[in-house]
C-alpha cells in the first residue's frame, strides 16, 4: 500500500487522528517555548549547518581519521556497505565475543535507540539467528511488543494512547487488565527491563554524533537505557550512519544546544554520553554503515539531506504527517525528512512520499541545521516524474493539463464549462468521491458567473 491508502485508513478514526494532530503539536509549541530564550538560536542552525556543510564535503577524510583515533582507543571499527553486511558484522561480532563463542544456550542482547538497525532491520535477522533482541527505549519495547515499527524516530509509539499500552502490557507483562496510569505502566516496563539488562551478553547502541578528532561518540537519551546496557554487559557494539560524524569535540556544543531543543524542547537530554574506549576486561565495537548514503551525498540537489540529525522537528510541525502517522511512510524515517531520504533508497516503492506535503515550508523552518526539506521534496517530483514513476491518473492527467494551459481558447472554454457544470449538476455528482476527491471533506465555492480574466476585461479603464 502507497502512502494515500496508508494515510486514508490512519484517517478513519476521526478521534485518533485529531489527537495524534494535537499531541505532536503540543511538541511543536514546546520548542518553539525552547527557543525563544535563547537569542543566537538563529546563529546556531546556521553554524550546524555549516559544520555539516564542511563534514560532507570532507568526509572521506574525517571517516579515515576517525577510524584511526577509534582504532589508538582500543575500539574495533567495521565497515558495511548495506544493512545485509552490517546485520552480518554485527552478528558475527556477537558469536565471536569471548564469552560467548562456543558457549551453547541463549544469546540475550539489550538494545537501545537505533534508527539505523531499524532500517537495516537487524531485529528480525538476530532473532532469526538465535538472539533475543530486547528494545529497552520505554517506546521501542511497547512497538516491540506489538510487532510494529516505530512510527516517529524520537516518539516511536506516538501513534498509541495509555489505553493501549495498558492493553499490550497486561498481555505482555500481565499488569491488571484496564490499568492506564502512565506511572504504574512505566513501573512495570522498568521492572521488566531492569532483569533483562542484568542477563545481557551484549549491548548496542546507536550514534548520535561521532567525533574525528578523537574517535569517540555521543548518544543522547532521556531514560539513560543506553548507559545501562553498555555498562552491564561484556560487550558495546555502536552502530552509526557514516554522516554522523563531526570534525571536533568543541563542535558537539552546537549541536547538543539544538538536538533536544528542537526534538522535545528540553534544553538538553536527561542523557549525553560519551564513549571513548572499552573498560578493562570488555569490548567496544563500532559498525560504519553506508546503506545508500554515498549516493545521497552524490546528488547535488540532495545531498543536504545527510545533515539530519534526527531530531525529528520535521515531523512535528507536518501537517500531513500529523495526520496522517508516521505508519503511512512505510518507511524507517517518516515524515518529510523520510520523504526525501526513502526515493533515494527505492524510487518506485516511495515514489509517493514527495508528494505527502503542501510544500508549506514549515520544515525547512524549524529544522536545526537548515535543510531545505520543501525546495528537495520539489526536486524529488520532478524525478518522480522524468523516471516514469507517477501514478497513471496523474501522469496523464498533468499532460493534458500542460496542453490545455498552453491553448487560451481552450482553457477558456473549459473555465465556461466547468463554472457552468457546478452550478446546474446535483450535488451528488460533483462531490462525487470517484471524480472529486478534494470534496471528501470539503465543501467547494459557490461558481462564479464569470471568471476574473472575463471581469478585468469588461472592467478595465482605458
Amino acid at each position: 500500500m502507497n502512502h494515500p491508502a496508508l494515510a486514508e485508513k490512519f484517517a478513519k478514526d476521526f478521534n485518533r487522528t485529531t489527537w495524534h494532530d494535537e499531541t505532536l503539536w503540543f511538541v511543536r509549541q514546546k520548542r518553539d517555548r525552547a527557543i525563544y530564550p535563547i537569542p543566537e538560536f538563529q546563529e546556531l542552525r546556521t553554524l550546524a549547518s555549516q559544520i555539516k556543510d564542511h563534514t560532507l564535503s570532507n568526509l572521506d577524510n574525517y571517516l579515515l581519521q576517525f577510524e584511526e583515533n577509534a582504532r589508538k582507543n582500543g575500539v574495533k571499527v567495521h565497515w558495511a556497505a548495506d544493512g545485509e553486511e552490517h546485520n552480518r558484522i554485527v552478528l558475527d561480532i556477537i558469536r565471536n565475543a569471548p564469552h560467548i563463542k562456543g558457549r551453547t544456550g541463549p544469546i540475550k542482547m539489550v538494545k537501545s535507540k537505533s534508527m539505523l538497525t531499524e532500517e537495516c532491520h537487524l531485529n528480525p535477522f538476530l532473532q532469526k539467528n538465535g538472539v533475543e533482541v530486547v528494545d529497552t527505549d520505554l517506546g521501542e519495547r511497547i512497538v516491540q511488543f506489538r510487532n510494529e515499527p516505530p512510527s516517529h524516530i524520537v516518539m516511536p509509539a506516538i501513534h498509541l494512547k495509555k489505553e493501549d499500552v495498558g492493553e499490550t502490557f497486561h498481555e505482555h507483562l500481565g499488569t491488571p487488565k484496564g490499568e492506564k496510569d502512565p506511572q504504574a505502566l512505566t513501573e512495570a516496563a522498568r521492572q521488566h527491563l531492569r532483569q533483562k539488562f542484568v542477563e545481557a551478553d551484549i549491548a548496542l547502541t546507536g550514534v548520535n554524533f561521532a567525533v574525528a578528532e578523537t574517535g569517540s561518540f555521543v548518544v543522547c537519551t532521556n531514560e539513560g537505557n543506553a548507559d545501562l546496557g553498555v555498562n552491564l554487559a561484556n560487550v558495546h557494539i555502536a552502530c552509526m550512519g557514516m554522516e554522523k560524524l563531526i570534525p571536533k569535540v568543541e563542535h558537539l556544543s552546537v549541536f547538543i544546544r539544538l538536538l533536544a531543543r528542537s526534538a522535545t524542547g528540553q534544553p538538553v537530554t536527561t542523557y549525553t554520553s560519551h564513549f571513548t574506549k572499552p573498560a578493562e576486561g570488555k569490548e567496544m565495537h563500532i559498525v560504519i554503515v553506508d546503506n545508500g548514503r554515498t549516493q545521497q551525498l552524490g546528488r547535488s540537489d540532495f545531498r543536504n539531506s545527510l545533515k539530519c540529525i534526527r531530531c525529528g522537528a520535521c515531523m512535528n510541525t507536518c501537517p500531513v504527517y500529523r495526520r496522517s502517522g508516521g505508519h503511512s511512510y512505510d518507511f524507517t524515517v517518516p515524515g518529510p525528512i523520510g520523504a526525501i531520504l526513502s526515493p533515494n533508497i527505492d524510487l518506485h516503492k516511495y515514489s509517493t512520499l514527495p508528494f505527502a506535503s503542501t510544500l508549506c515550508g514549515s520544515c525547512s523552518d524549524v529544522c536545526p541545521v537548515k535543510i531545505d526539506i520543501h525546495v528537495q521534496l520539489y526536486k524529488w517530483r520532478q524525478v518522480v516524474s522524468k523516471e516514469n514513476e507517477l501514478p497513471a491518473v496523474k501522469k496523464w492527467g498533468m499532460k493534458g493539463l500542460a496542453k490545455m494551459l498552453a491553448m487560451p481558447k481552450v482553457y477558456n472554454l473549459g473555465g465556461k464549462v466547468a463554472r457552468s457544470a457546478l452550478r446546474i449538476l446535483p450535488h451528488g455528482m460533483t462531490h462525487a468521491k470517484g471524480m472529486n476527491p478534494w470534496a471528501k471533506a470539503r465543501e467547494l465555492p459557490d461558481a462564479p458567473k464569470q471568471s476574473f480574466k472575463e471581469w478585468y476585461s469588461q472592467n478595465k479603464k482605458p
